[in-house]
């Protein structure tokens, strides 16, 4: 089974590192991860350790311009309830 929540927003530059504040101090620690997904709060039971992939893409245009993205994949075995 699969689950999948999304959500997608323009957000400031500020706004954008206070979400990603968030969402380390949940991951952080030995409780139950609450992380926010748009309007539903979503529980994740993270292990110890985790996994971490970083990616950048770089992309340029000479109709659509330059643009980049970062994309950060957390991943782990999920715990027992």
């Amino acid at each position: 089974m699969v689950n999948k929540t999304l959500n997608a927003e323009k957000l400031s530059r500020e706004e954008t590192a206070n979400r990603l504040r968030a969402l380390a101090d949940a991951i952080e620690g030995e409780d139950d991860a609450n992380v926010n997904v748009g309007n539903k709060q979503i529980t994740l039971r993270p292990r110890s350790n985790i996994g971490y992939e970083v990616g950048v893409r770089e992309r340029s245009s000479v109709l659509r311009g330059s643009r980049e993205s970062v994309t950060v994949t957390l991943e782990w075995k999920a715990r027992g309830n």
